[in-house]
């Protein structure tokens, strides 16, 4: 069967499962091209230009023909190796999402804000027995209270096992796990390469368990991995190890998706050097409860943005780049002459918010500055809105006037005149990467 749900935003569509691979893309490709016929997209646009998923989850369920063909009822190890690895890689947590991440969102990782469930998760990894089990319930009765959000919520979380094996009743022992950290994509063609990741690395750790400690990410991970170079990079070693396993996955494959993620807003080039703006990760905050005209409600406070300055041909030395007059901390990427760092601002003022007393940082107005004359050499302007002080009243109808409209906001000129009295950055603390305009050193 399949059901065709209404949600907020989106009309949900729960297709039939497929055997194989030929016909899980003709299922994937039918889908796509009847939404189109009937007038429904795969993606949208904001008001800015930016360019999104529909905000609806493309979530992918694994299993079996029946519970008791399910490889993760056979093999309790599978399921821990995909969980492991997960956490080894948040680039997969992240390339893939939609713009509401974080610990209270409705695909947390099992890392994002419960430190002690690391730990925890360890001890149960202790129980699950190698090789093949007749026990369909211990994977369950092991994991299900530890794969939940903050809430204790079951179905809100990264790796749902709601209908795994529940104690509840047989609508729940199906033998399925659902990958819930993935967004609708806009081609039937990048959510088929989502699946046949899932396909390869399932099959990786069919014949080879991931074994090891999970790994202690601490704030690194809502600092470095908010960047789209570091998701890259993650995403590249993913790639590799899936070679050196004998499964040629191949890394062209993923690119759609981090241009698709992470849009380029401009450049600028000076001297041998050019400077790139791309749009980065922030998660978003869950406030607390207000009262409304509409009773309890949450707010979500997405007032705070990132973008991510990436430069090539950079000698530290001779040169900084600062934001507004403040220093970026510019981390080597590995490379030579090539640095990245964060910048992380209030774009707009909500009427709820955290730091309601911060104001707004537009535009952001970023230099190459000479240490030695103390003068910018270099600069761009962004704006996080029409540069002219203009109110778009509409969506834009097509990724066009998207793309217009985010050009339209990035100055290849502007840098700030004169000697510049540039504030230094703070010794690496909880964000080393990331420049925080709100955070006075």
């Amino acid at each position: 069967m399949f059901r065709i749900t209404p949600d907020p935003g989106v009309i949900e569509v729960n297709i039939h499962p497929a055997g194989n691979w030929q016909e899980l893309l003709e299922n994937t490709r039918t889908l796509y091209e009847e939404a189109r016929l009937a007038r429904l997209a795969t993606e949208k646009f904001m008001l800015d230009g930016r360019h999104t998923g529909t905000g609806g989850g493309n979530h992918v369920t694994v299993g079996g023909a029946s519970a008791a063909d399910s490889p993760l009822l056979r093999r309790p190890q599978l399921l821990r190796s995909l969980i492991t690895y997960w956490q080894h890689h948040p680039a997969l947590s992240y390339l893939f999402s939609g713009a509401f991440i974080g610990p209270t969102s409705q695909a947390p990782r099992v890392d994002e804000a419960r430190d002690d469930n690391l730990y925890e998760l360890e001890i149960a990894f202790q129980q699950l027995p190698d090789g093949d089990c007749d026990r369909p319930w211990l994977v369950d009765r092991v994991l299900r209270n530890l794969l939940v959000d903050l809430t204790g919520n079951t179905h809100r979380a990264e790796f749902c096992i709601d209908k795994l094996y529940s104690p509840s009743g047989p609508a729940g022992r199906l033998g399925l796990l659902e990958f819930r950290g993935f967004e609708m994509p806009p081609h039937w063609r990048m959510s088929a390469v989502q699946m046949l990741l899932l396909r390869t690395l399932i099959a990786r750790f069919w014949r080879k368990p991931s074994t090891g400690r999970l790994l202690r990410w601490g704030t690194e991970l809502h600092d470095r991995f908010m960047l789209p170079h570091f998701v890259a990079e993650d995403m590249r070693d993913v790639v590799d190890e899936l070679h050196a396993a004998g499964l040629p996955f191949e890394y062209a494959w993923l690119e759609p998706f981090i241009e698709f993620r992470f849009p380029v807003y401009g450049r600028i080039a000076i001297q041998g050097m050019e400077l790139e703006l791309r749009w980065a990760i922030e998660p978003w905050h869950v406030l607390g409860e207000e009262m409304s005209a509409q009773g309890t409600s949450r707010f979500v406070d997405s007032s705070v943005e990132r973008l991510q300055v990436k430069v090539n041909g950079f000698v530290p030395e001779r040169y900084l780049v600062a934001c507004n007059g403040r220093e970026l901390p510019l981390r080597s990427s590995g490379r030579q002459g090539e640095y990245v760092a964060g910048i992380r601002y209030k774009a707009w003022q909500p009427v709820s918010g955290l730091h309601p007393n911060i104001g707004v940082h537009a535009p952001l107005v970023i230099d190459i500055v000479d240490r030695r004359s103390g003068r910018a050499i270099k600069g761009c302007t962004y704006h996080v809105a029409h540069p002219g002080g203009r109110n778009y009243e509409t969506f834009p109808v097509n990724a066009n006037e998207a793309e217009a409209r985010r050009m339209a906001r990035f100055w290849d000129h502007g840098h700030t005149p004169g000697p510049l009295a540039v504030s230094s950055t703070p010794p690496a603390g909880d964000h080393p990467c990331t420049l925080d305009l709100r955070y006075t050193p």
